[in-house]
């Protein structure tokens, strides 16, 4: 019998926010895959590390985060070719995934490489959310409608998007941090425009959109904005 391959949403940082099944299936593992950018330690293993039993095989991934997709796509190749045989022996493998696993997450690129495995997807809390409750305001209301838009899409787009929008989140801000800028505050967004970087982790820090420091870049963010009619945005 074929092992299963648990594609494990670890949430956006604090390991009190990984859900119930998560902990209980990862305190069954034979093995654990995570990925990770080369010379550093895992944030999804961190969070989930205290659930996993002692003798659990780890199965470390260094994913070069690039613009050049190339050398991304090789790594996940050899992580499916390592795991393939390990689920094939029967074993049961985790991959730890930050946030939810397909809300932008990396697990997605396990599933057509593994096309004969049988997976099991644990949701996970998504820095989406973890944002919102951080900042204490609701993402949308009633009727509106909530559009979460890349920050690298090209500015045109971005300002067409915005611009129609009564709630939105940025995500993949890093870089693009002074062209986002200028796109909400052209599009009547910037005033109500909310920076979270680090959400429930230790190092989190809010900042209003207008008053971040200019010259400087938020990381490990999302920005959440808000121009609609309902009080609540007031």
């Amino acid at each position: 019998m074929s092992g299963t391959l648990y594609l494990i949403g670890t949430g956006p940082g604090d390991p009190e926010l990984l859900t119930l099944k998560a902990a209980r299936v990862l305190s069954a593992l034979d093995g654990v895959a995570y990925p990770q950018k080369p010379g550093t330690i895992s944030q999804s293993l961190t969070i989930a590390e205290m659930h996993l039993s002692n003798g659990v095989e780890h199965f470390a991934f260094d994913v070069p985060m690039a613009v050049d997709r190339g050398p991304a796509q090789a790594a996940y190749d050899q992580m499916a070719e390592q795991l393939a045989p390990k689920l094939a022996a029967g074993q049961n493998i985790g991959y730890l995934c930050e946030g939810d696993p397909l809300f932008y997450g990396s697990a997605m690129y396990l599933l057509h490489r593994l096309p004969d495995a049988q997976i099991e997807i644990i949701p996970g809390i998504t820095s989406l959310t973890a944002a919102a409750a951080e900042i204490k305001r609701p993402l949308a209301a009633r009727n509106e409608r909530l559009k979460v838009l890349p920050a690298p899409m090209e500015s045109a787009a971005l300002e067409t998007e915005l611009a129609a929008s009564e709630a939105v989140a940025l995500i993949k801000i890093g870089r693009h941090f002074d062209r986002v800028r200028d796109a909400l505050n052209k599009t009547g967004h910037g005033d109500s425009a909310m920076v979270v970087e680090y959400a429930t982790r230790d190092a989190q820090k809010i900042t209003k959109l207008a008053d971040y420091p200019q010259g400087e870049r938020p990381y490990f963010s999302i920005i959440l904005s808000y121009k609609g009619d309902e009080a609540w945005g007031n």
